[in-house]
């Protein structure tokens, strides 16, 4: 009996981290596979017909969930862009210790921020407290639900997209105003105030810098907005309407929170403003609805004004890859991959050994082949992708607008010192508003007469 108890625990007590890792991941993955197999067999056709049956809804679920699965690299890459862009601009280097390029730094100060004590202030609404970052972060997701990022790439193209767009970004003054009010906290209170004043004082101008366009393109569809923006790139609305283009930058800048606009968390004046009694995971939430929010912003900048997923020029020439057939080699492939691989390898390594001198071993160079071989692989297959179909061309360029519309954040971030609470104010109901109002006169007297 006394061996039946101390069995267990001298057995486990014996194992290394490594056998207890796998002691533990082995069984579960083979219950997993085992219940997955059962799942698919028992409730496949079932499950097949109701999918079948709605389509629409299936196709809402997955446009959410791929919508949500994206929002959180995109809010490591902005933070690894902000810690290295800012670094070089000041002349340091910046995260260079964890992954190549430090670009593991930003992984591991979300996961910082996740593992930290999550705790509520005494006297705060601890039901409100909770559950301002939740409707802060969830604003931010549901715009992205709008933004076409390629042809036929978009959650919902909604013929009033731009509504729905503006009408979600306007959630998240909710958010921040339950932040700063449910904390019992006065610097989150101004900080929760400040944000209600500058969100919604924004909101009218870059409201009204998209009616111009609005007008131009006959449509509130983002979709179609882009595709009235299509051929080269001076049918972008950036050359009709630059006025409404700058109006919006600027807009968005405080929509957005950003610097010089970043009086909703002023350090200097009021520590973290909305987020001062906020840790863990709610504070987490709360900056990764920041950075999401850069890139919409962004997103959208490109989207209105910069012809979206739309190439800057006419491509001259035409090209498809229907002549390549990679199934017509058959057996082929079985002699064929393991000798890419191999000379492949052995090609890299030797420029490991050229370039990198003798501290490069022969393995270590051969591994290091094998690495530059896999990306250039990738760069090749990427290549072809991009030629051979629409929605890759399209996605690229729209990414290739929205991340330069981010580095100029950054860069704003770097360079521009923050406003005073009068003159960010001053600023949008003096200026900005009765420029939007005098763009749209003029964009839409010009419409009028030139359709006379």
């Amino acid at each position: 009996m006394n061996l039946a108890k101390t069995f267990p625990a001298q057995f486990w007590g014996r194992r290394t981290l490594k056998e207890r890792l796998a002691l533990i991941i082995v069984p579960a993955a083979i219950v997993a596979a085992v219940v997955t197999v059962l799942a698919i067999v028992l409730l496949g056709p079932p499950l097949l017909d109701f999918l079948k049956a709605n389509l629409p809804l299936v196709r809402f679920a997955v446009a959410a969930t791929a919508i949500l699965m994206l929002t959180i690299p995109t809010a490591f890459v902005l933070i690894y862009l902000e810690l290295k862009v800012i670094a070089r601009m000041n002349l340091r280097v910046g995260p260079n210790r964890v992954g190549p390029w430090g670009i593991g730094m930003s992984l591991i100060h979300g996961l910082k921020v996740l593992s930290k004590e999550d705790f509520a202030p005494t006297g705060a609404d601890i039901t409100v407290f909770t559950l301002a970052p939740v409707v802060t972060y969830m604003a931010s997701v549901m715009m992205l639900l709008v933004i076409p990022f390629a042809p036929g790439l978009i959650g919902q193209d909604l013929n009033i997209g731009l509504l729905y767009f503006f009408a979600m970004g306007g959630l998240t003054v909710l958010g921040l105003l339950m932040a700063g009010w449910s904390s019992f906290n006065k610097y989150s209170l101004l900080g929760g105030l400040r944000s209600a004043a500058q969100i919604i004082s924004y909101e009218i101008p870059l409201t009204l810098s998209v009616v111009g366009v609005i007008i131009l393109a006959g449509t509130m569809s983002m979709n179609r907005i882009v595709l009235a923006q299509s051929g080269s790139l001076f049918d972008w609305f950036v050359f009709k309407q630059p006025l409404a283009a700058l109006i919006f930058f600027i807009a968005a800048t405080a929509e957005a929170n950003r610097t010089p606009f970043d009086m909703t968390e002023a350090d200097s004046e009021i520590v973290a403003g909305f987020a001062t009694e906020y840790s863990g995971m709610r504070f987490g939430f709360f900056f990764f609805a920041e950075y999401v929010n850069v890139f919409i912003v962004s997103a959208l900048a490109a989207t209105i004004f910069f012809g979206g997923w739309t190439a800057p020029f006419n491509w001259p020439w035409t090209y498809n890859l229907n002549w390549v057939d990679p199934g017509s080699l058959g057996l082929v492939w079985i002699g064929l991959v393991p000798t890419v691989l191999l000379f492949g390898s052995l090609f890299f390594a030797v420029l490991v050994r050229l370039f990198g001198g003798r501290a490069w071993g022969i393995w270590e160079s051969m591994g290091l082949g094998f690495i530059f071989l896999l990306v250039a692989l990738a760069g090749l297959v990427g290549l072809a992708c991009f030629i051979a179909f629409d929605w890759v061309q399209g996605l690229t360029w729209f990414m290739a607008k929205t991340y330069f519309f981010v580095i100029t954040f950054v860069w704003m971030r770097a360079t521009l010192p923050r406003v005073r609470v009068d003159q960010l104010m001053g600023f949008a109901w003096k200026w900005l508003l009765p420029a939007s109002l005098l763009n749209l006169f003029v964009t839409a007297t010009a419409v009028v007469l030139l359709n006379r």
